[in-house]
């Protein structure tokens, strides 16, 4: 999912979505998928455009 979608909320809707395609593909081609019922990728939990540089830790 693309940054501007999980930061205005819209995540959960585009899951919800995707899950119903993938389940109506499951049900009309149940053969293409071996092991069982195809899942769309987690939810996120970040996200970046530009990620933060990691810091070095300095010792006092």
């Amino acid at each position: 999912m693309t940054p501007d979608q999980i930061h205005f909320g819209q995540a959960q809707e585009i899951y919800t979505a995707r899950q119903a395609t993938l389940d109506a593909a499951f049900l009309t081609t149940p053969e293409r998928f071996v092991h069982k019922p195809p899942k769309p990728p987690q939810i996120p939990t970040a996200v970046w455009i530009n990620p933060p540089k990691p810091t070095e830790e300095t010792q006092a």
